[in-house]
């Protein structure tokens, strides 16, 4: 190999060797670039909260209540005054055997400025409206003596004050007609406001196009918050609050038996597991996600590190082909200069 060629090998080489050491810089950039990205993925996994599923304990609740006749009373809070006293409120519950009641819905008939259920016509109940008469050809009407009539008469102006409290404003008239129970023979009022009925839309055979409300009376669940009574509890040996003393040194002072009850609110439990298990799912669609990211990152980390390797063998091949140009070069230079020496 002569001077030149062994100068231009010797550059060429070089030239390589330079190549290779910058793609290999270029990978450790590249390596640095996917190892940070790792650790964000890692530190999103250190950031991210585990759902825990809801306790029991944290939808469950300790209950006092205590019967007075048959009001069904349940305390609601407790304040502390000191020397043993409370300031209670409590909610009380009874049944009224005697309240107005929504029941079946029915199509309404309009004949001219009457109304009829299947065959049989309402009548009303306004003050001072001709069809208030009792209408001798009622099939109800027809069962009922003078006095009977009478007697009906003020219970329906008694059911016209419960619906109006109930359903209506003082100005709402109403109709009724009553229907018989075939098995015990009792008859049963049933009502409609009139207001409804004078707006109802009606087709061509006087049917109303929609089922119209009904009420009738019958037994309702009603409830009134009692707060602010002064009160005094006696406990057992267990702590458990076993008597109430209502109005304690007052002279409307009573004393109840209490019982203790653990009431569980099931409907917002399965709420909150419903929750949790939604989180959850989240939580573990989060975590494949991110740890398919990071496998795809070293994946191509290993990529990355194999080609690293090959320019590591490539650059020592360059290297070593290098120190032998460089030596035929100095065999050539101490030649030359030898032979004009």
């Amino acid at each position: 190999m002569g001077m030149a060629a062994s100068q231009a090998r010797f550059l060429g080489l070089t030239a390589r060797k330079t190549n290779v050491e910058y793609e290999g810089q270029q990978i450790n950039q590249q390596r640095t670039t996917l190892s940070n990205q790792t650790a964000n993925y890692y530190n999103q996994l250190l950031g991210m909260s585990v759902p825990v599923p809801p306790s029991v304990a944290d939808y469950t609740k300790t209950v006092y209540t205590f019967q007075d006749g048959s009001l069904s009373n349940s305390i609601t809070s407790m304040i502390a005054k000191g020397s043993g006293n409370y300031m209670i409120s409590y909610v009380s519950s009874w049944t009224d055997d005697f309240a107005a009641v929504k029941t079946a819905s029915s199509i309404v008939t309009k004949s001219g400025s009457d109304y009829y259920v299947g065959s049989q016509k309402l009548r009303c109940l306004c003050k001072n409206c001709s069809k208030n008469d009792m209408d001798k050809n009622d099939p109800y009407l027809k069962t009922l003596s003078e006095d009977q009539l009478k007697q009906l008469k003020k219970e329906e102006e008694e059911y016209v004050k419960i619906l109006k409290a109930q359903y209506g404003g003082s100005d709402e008239d109403w109709y009724v007609r009553y229907v018989q129970n075939t098995s015990t023979g009792t008859w049963s009022p049933y009502f409609c406001r009139k207001s409804v009925l004078d707006a109802s839309i009606y087709n061509e055979n006087g049917s109303s196009l929609s089922h119209i409300d009904m009420y009738t009376i019958g037994s309702a669940q009603k409830t009134e918050e009692i707060k602010n009574v002064n009160a005094r509890f006696e406990q057992d040996a267990t702590g458990r609050i076993i008597n109430i003393t209502l109005n304690p040194g007052d002279e409307n002072e009573v004393t109840y038996a209490v019982t203790t009850n653990t009431l569980t609110d099931q409907a917002k439990y399965d709420d909150a597991m419903n929750q949790y298990e939604y989180d959850k799912y989240q939580y573990d669609q989060a975590i494949q996600e991110i740890n398919a990211k990071i496998e795809i990152i070293q994946s191509e980390d290993k990529n990355l590190e194999l080609r690293l390797k090959q320019l590591d063998t490539e650059q020592d091949a360059i290297s070593n082909e290098m120190d032998a140009v460089q030596k035929v070069i100095e065999k050539n230079t101490e030649s030359t200069f030898k032979t004009f020496g």
